[in-house]
């Protein structure tokens, strides 16, 4: 079934939204401790900043693509969160982009100082992988399972994934750009985790090797579309929508699409790798509704 043109996806979103908020929620209170308080609260304030929880949504919408639950990989959709906020949180310091706003807010280092900012993120992501581990959750999969999905959200995280294209990001500066360096750092920096978003759900509840495979050609056409519209959004955005100044990668001369072949082809890419992503689908069924929705909604966001 491709039919999704009058698939409600706002509601689909806020209710799985709502779900990870209140783990979150549960799982990172505010501390009652003095040592910790700042610590936490830092923590909890880029966590609780007004995300899309893009990457959580995707990773239940993964599961539910091969017959699974929403609440069979809840906690696994929160860890994937704080991974996504740590790297926010360390990507706005000033030694990396220097960004002032995240989501219409300051950001962590301009709040809390660049030393608990750092921490904070340090926190999240060591975090997230002791939620990975919980047996109050883990105890309800298969262990073999939850270990092949905790060594692939380690990679896509890590140098060969998300930390690499920041790194390639960070040296990008004094290299002139080209086409396969942008590709290789929105490929990773972006896309692997939010491939691994989409498999690791699925992965948990056991879905086999050609149904991951689609997830995965899936995943890495929306993550690489999903940056190319952001690099989009920083030349035409509108800033109240955003919640941030447009043209900060111009101002720092970052390498994106729409520099290196300019804005309408970076479009067109971004139109054509949707409708990949939503094609490496066709052998779901309307399980995978939610999936091919959120394709479609990343060329048709504002922020």
């Amino acid at each position: 079934m491709n039919n999704y043109s009058n698939f409600d996806l706002k509601a689909y979103v806020e209710f799985r939204r709502s779900m990870v908020d209140k783990m979150l929620e549960d799982y990172l209170p505010e501390s009652s401790s003095d040592y910790e308080k700042v610590l936490v609260s830092a923590m909890r304030y880029s966590l609780f900043a007004g995300g899309k929880r893009l990457r959580p949504i995707l990773c239940i919408a993964g599961a539910e693509a091969v017959g699974g639950k929403a609440e069979d990989v809840l906690f696994l959709a929160c860890g994937i969160e704080m991974i996504h906020t740590y790297s926010l949180i360390h990507d706005d310091l000033p030694a990396m982009d220097n960004d002032e706003l995240r989501r219409g807010v300051p950001t962590s280092h301009i709040m809390f100082g660049e030393a608990i900012a750092i921490l904070a993120g340090d926190g999240l992501l060591t975090e997230a992988f002791k939620i990975f581990s919980d047996p109050k959750y883990v105890g309800k999969h298969d262990l073999q399972r939850i270990l092949r999905v905790i060594n692939y959200i380690s990679e896509a995280s890590g140098y060969r994934g998300m930390v690499g294209g920041q790194a390639m990001d960070i040296m990008a500066d004094f290299a002139q750009p080209d086409l396969n360096l942008v590709e290789y750092i929105h490929t990773h920096k972006t896309g692997e985790l939010i491939t691994a978003s989409v498999v690791s759900g699925a992965m948990l509840i056991g879905a086999d090797e050609l149904y991951l495979s689609k997830l995965k050609a899936y995943g890495q056409a929306i993550g690489l579309a999903f940056q190319i519209w952001d690099d989009i959004l920083d030349i035409e955005g509108d800033p109240l929508e955003m919640g941030k100044q447009p043209g900060s990668d111009q101002r720092q001369k970052k390498a994106t699409y729409p520099l290196v072949i300019g804005i309408q082809k970076a479009k067109e890419k971004a139109y054509e790798l949707v409708e990949t992503a939503i094609k490496s689908l066709d052998i779901f069924g309307s399980e995978a509704t939610p999936l091919r929705a959120i394709a479609k909604y990343i060329t048709e966001r504002r922020k």
